[in-house]
């Protein structure tokens, strides 16, 4: 997939507890043209580094140890400094229930895992545009 100039320089947070997948999916977005990737191990790693550097978008697995990704999502959307990231929830859990926590708790969109690397890069940058445009009309 073909990333449009002006979102190759966004700042992408990776948050997965498998290490393996953590650097998979930042190798798949640098492939794609994302070249600011980062990445954290839970979502308490996460947050402090949303508290100690600004991110345009947080990709991040539902479960893990420590603080879900669930969890993680309230408290950057009850953050007034965080709460205007856009924030993709990658996750094997898709029954409608959680789907439903997600979106009340403000989700800017998930993908299901497995995912193939073109739906990764399409999901970023839909995500991150769905956000930026929520942002203008709220």
């Amino acid at each position: 997939m073909e990333i449009p100039e002006k979102l190759k320089q966004i700042k992408i947070l990776i948050v997965d507890d498998d290490e393996t997948l953590r650097e998979l999916n930042k190798a798949i977005l640098n492939a794609c043209g994302f070249d600011n990737t980062f990445t954290a191990e839970d979502g308490q790693a996460a947050l402090t580094k949303l508290h100690n550097e600004q991110f345009d978008i947080v990709v991040c697995d539902w479960k893990m140890p420590n603080m879900s990704g669930l969890e993680l999502l309230e408290q950057v959307r009850s953050n007034e400094k965080l709460k205007n990231i856009a924030f993709l929830m990658a996750t094997m859990v898709s029954n409608a229930e959680s789907v439903t926590k997600a979106v009340k708790a403000g989700v800017t969109d998930y993908i299901a895992k497995p995912f193939n690397p073109d739906t990764l890069c399409k999901k970023v940058a839909t995500t991150y545009a769905k956000n930026l445009k929520q942002l203008k009309q709220g």
